[in-house]
């Protein structure tokens, strides 16, 4: 359910306390459907954290967030059906093929074997392993088990896609590819929240980003638009000359 303003996630005033540090400090945003937002700044900045809480994986201190008019805390069953997330680090099982792996989580999400069956094949698809996704996943490159991780999110066919870092540590290669991925994923209607310390890779893939620094939102539009405000060349530069000049 989309909110009165056409928003399908609304986040207002979240904060999250991890003890005496406070990780996310009254941050709000709103994403629309078939867009791809991103959360960029450095390390530490909020982002996992943010991702997490949308997830229904992490409780928030304060604040309330919505997925699809659902509350994470009250709905989170109904949130956890339709979305689907990625986490920086996801691992993979070394001793099944990425073909087992993706029949698996297929089986999981789908009621009959015709439907598991074709999303795998759409998720095989997906990830342009081709024959070496026959092989056992500890085979795989980094970069080939991003691909599969990407696939098995995707193949699901979630309303709201959650993206951890998705290319973090892979090659120009391997990255390029998921990127596209992502692009297409979204172009077909599908929604999409990434975090990324990579601020050049999210200016290419979002419509509108927003730009974290130790927990707060500083700055967030559409990239363009934040570069003309700014007189920036590019986001790197907009982020920096945001959090220097206060």
């Amino acid at each position: 359910m989309k909110e009165a303003n056409g928003a399908v996630v609304v986040v207002k005033n979240l904060v999250k306390r991890f003890g005496t540090l406070t990780a996310v400090d009254g941050i709000s945003f709103e994403i629309n459907e078939g867009e791809i937002f991103g959360l960029i700044g450095p390390n530490g900045a909020g982002k996992t954290t943010t991702l997490r809480i949308i997830a229904t994986l992490l409780p928030p201190t304060g604040g309330d967030v919505k997925v699809f008019g659902n509350d994470i805390l009250k709905d989170a069953d109904k949130i956890r059906r339709i979305i689907s997330y990625l986490a920086e680090e996801a691992g993979t099982y070394r001793n099944i093929s990425g073909k087992e792996y993706l029949s698996i989580i297929a089986r999981i999400y789908f009621e009959s074997e015709k439907e598991a069956s074709e999303a795998v094949e759409e998720a095989i698809e997906f990830s342009g392993l081709g024959d070496r996704v026959n092989d056992m996943m500890k085979t795989y490159s980094k970069g080939m088990k991003r691909r599969i991780q990407i696939a098995r999110v995707l193949m699901t066919k979630p309303k709201l896609a959650i993206l951890d870092e998705p290319t973090a540590g892979l090659d120009v290669f391997h990255a390029q590819y998921i990127r596209g991925i992502i692009k297409k994923y979204a172009e077909n209607g599908g929604t999409v929240i990434l975090s990324s310390h990579n601020m050049l890779e999210v200016e290419y893939l979002c419509s509108r980003v927003a730009l974290m620094h130790q927990g707060h939102i500083v700055i967030q539009d559409k990239p363009q638009t934040i570069k003309n405000r700014l007189g920036a060349s590019n986001l790197e530069d907009a982020f920096i000359r945001v959090v220097t000049t206060g």
